[in-house]
């Protein structure tokens, strides 16, 4: 982000914060109030005027902006998929009966179980350093992780296998970068306007606008991701019961040529519908 500003003339200063999301490792994100914590610091900062804009991976950002805050642009997605981490093990399918995989996600922990009920699924908290430590320690046998993360930090040699959106359907927003703003900072917004991408944002507000019906919460086990085919955005989610491991995931499938965030929201707003319908709540 800051070399495509300083490639535009812009300088850039890092502002170094550390959010509480990254500070309380010992509870899951939805006893300690969901992964707002991640962003309520930088809004801070930018609310003193200490910052300007700040970066966030959206699947972190929450479903409804603070008054005086807003989404300025949604850059090109990377790799939206969940990536496969282990020493010991190729995939998913080579572990054992039993084994231990690690995971901050109450999505990715349904969609696992869907996958391999006989895993014995554990809390994985902390910085990308942390949770890697935690792998190499042996107190995993394997970990699921965001595969843009990976990438965009130069970890890609540590991605053992790649699920497909099939077998582990993405977060609402995953791969794709949010920058925020203050509402009343237009100069801002002006720059950003030229790195924004919009089929990534019209794909994302597709996704967000499921979570946002259905709750928009991270103590929700819900996948959402849309694709274009063409003119037409293809949207995908799924929802599973943390509390019953013998329930079957819930799945929608919406689709509809979108040109505008209102058509991409409409899209969403339909696959939730379908889901609340199935029983999902």
């Amino acid at each position: 982000m800051q070399d495509l500003l300083r490639a535009m003339g812009h300088p850039v200063d890092i502002l170094g914060m550390t959010t509480q999301g990254d500070q309380i490792l010992d509870r899951s994100l939805s006893k300690v109030g969901g992964k707002g914590l991640f962003v309520k610091e930088l809004e801070v900062a930018l609310e003193e005027g200490r910052a300007d804009l700040a970066v966030h991976s959206l699947k972190d950002v929450p479903m409804d902006m603070p008054e005086g805050f807003d989404l300025a642009c949604v850059m090109e997605r990377e790799d939206p998929r969940d990536a496969w981490v282990s020493s010991q093990y190729a995939t998913l399918q080579d572990l054992p009966p039993g084994a231990v995989v690690g995971t901050s996600s109450l999505r990715r922990t349904v969609l696992l179980r869907a996958l391999r009920p006989d895993l014995q699924i554990e809390p994985l908290r902390g910085n990308l350093d942390t949770r890697l430590r935690k792998l190499d320690e042996g107190q995993y046998a394997g970990i699921v992780l965001a595969a843009a993360g990976l990438k965009r930090l130069g970890l890609s040699e540590r991605i053992r296998h790649i699920f497909s959106t099939a077998d582990m359907l993405p977060a609402a927003g995953q791969g794709a970068l949010g920058i925020e703003i203050r509402t009343a900072r237009n100069d801002v917004r002006q720059i950003l306007s030229t790195l924004a991408d919009t089929p990534t944002w019209l794909a994302v507000a597709a996704e967000r606008a499921v979570s946002r019906a259905m709750g928009g919460s991270c103590s929700m086990p819900l996948a959402a991701h849309a694709v274009f085919h063409g003119p037409v955005l293809d949207l995908q989610a799924a929802w599973g019961n943390p509390d019953d491991l013998t329930a079957p995931l819930i799945r929608a499938h919406s689709q509809g040529e979108v040109s505008s965030l209102a058509e991409a929201e409409d899209i969403g707003l339909s696959a939730a519908k379908q889901l609340r319908a199935q029983g999902a709540r």
